[in-house]
């Protein structure tokens, strides 16, 4: 599908920051030396989701050095960046297959995709970190959503972050695990306990919107200051401008399901940009091929409605409950 809408965000010059100082192409690690966490900070797993681009080029061009532990910036899918166009902006989503559907080692371990190597590479990056923050956009313009996998971890922290508004506790996708939820950040702890880990992904908003890039430079000051890699002074020296007010009310949207296309031919009945809230069981949001698509429930909250990527087995948004955090 071709572009139909503004795209006002331009494509950041990553040309002195591609090589990387890992021996791995657009990935940055600065150890301080101290004991700490281990974090990471993904952008471009998507090659048209530019706003994580620009807050990664940011915090490097900023200096920007951990008090503590070891930080890892990661420019992740540069193949499909360099096919950018921003009248197609689609068409660089990927160049073989999802690179955010790879994250299982059957997956990683079988190659053969350009995506697949890619993650094949990054593994190590992401298998040793503590903490991952995940930048991303969205298909459509529509307010910020912070991703938090099921762990009660991750929505605490969420919590502490104070922004943005909307806290997607979700289980992830059917057709494959995200980084978010790889290897140890996707352990459920039965018993309560608390492995260490923390991962988030935030989707900053619409691709070509600035308004993304200043989603993704606040919420990279809001998770460095919390994993204890800054403090407050040295982020409005180095960082000016980054930190955004805090959300006035954050709200938990509780997946209960996605649906999923059955083909190209999905389509919803209005032009639903996410997070309308359905007042009534058994509405009618769209047709599956030939097939209705209802509510499950009262206050339906639509997560993340979009055809722009819709064929056979691709989520094309989920149902959620909305409480408050």
């Amino acid at each position: 599908m071709s572009n139909v809408l503004p795209f006002d965000l331009p494509q950041p010059d990553l040309t002195g920051w591609r090589a990387g100082n890992t021996g791995v192409e657009g990935v940055w690690q600065f150890d301080s030396g101290q004991a700490g966490r281990d974090v990471l900070i993904s952008a471009l797993v998507h090659g048209n989701e530019l706003c994580g681009a620009w807050a990664l080029k940011g915090l490097l061009e900023a200096g920007v050095r951990p008090h503590r532990g070891r930080l890892t910036l990661a420019f992740c899918n540069l193949a499909a960046f360099d096919r950018f166009d921003p009248a197609n902006h689609d068409a660089s989503r990927f160049v073989d297959e999802d690179l955010n559907r790879q994250w299982s080692p059957e997956r990683i371990q079988v190659g053969g995709t350009q995506e697949r190597r890619r993650a094949l590479a990054l593994q190590p990056f992401v298998a040793q970190a503590d903490w991952l923050l995940d930048l991303h956009s969205m298909h459509e313009p529509a307010a910020p959503l912070l991703l938090t996998g099921m762990q009660a971890r991750n929505v605490a922290l969420a919590r502490e972050l104070r922004c943005p508004e909307h806290i997607v506790v979700d289980p992830g996708h059917k057709d494959g695990v995200r980084m978010r939820d790889f290897g140890r950040f996707g352990e459920l702890c039965a018993d309560g306990s608390d492995n260490g880990t923390r991962s988030l992904l935030i989707e900053c908003g619409f691709h070509g919107a600035l308004q993304s890039r200043s989603v993704a430079q606040d919420i990279c000051v809001r998770f460095l200051q919390a994993a204890g890699m800054l403090d407050a002074t040295e982020s409005l020296r180095l960082l000016p401008g980054w930190r955004q007010p805090d959300a006035e009310q954050q709200w938990a949207l509780d997946v209960t399901g996605p649906v999923v296309a059955q083909s190209e031919k999905f389509r919803f009945v209005e032009p639903y940009q996410g997070l309308e809230i359905i007042a009534r069981a058994d509405t009618v949001i769209g047709w599956n091929d030939s097939e209705p698509v209802t509510t499950p429930y009262d206050n339906c909250v639509l997560v993340m409605p979009s055809v722009r990527q819709a064929r056979a087995g691709v989520t094309v948004v989920r149902f959620a409950r909305r409480r408050p955090l």
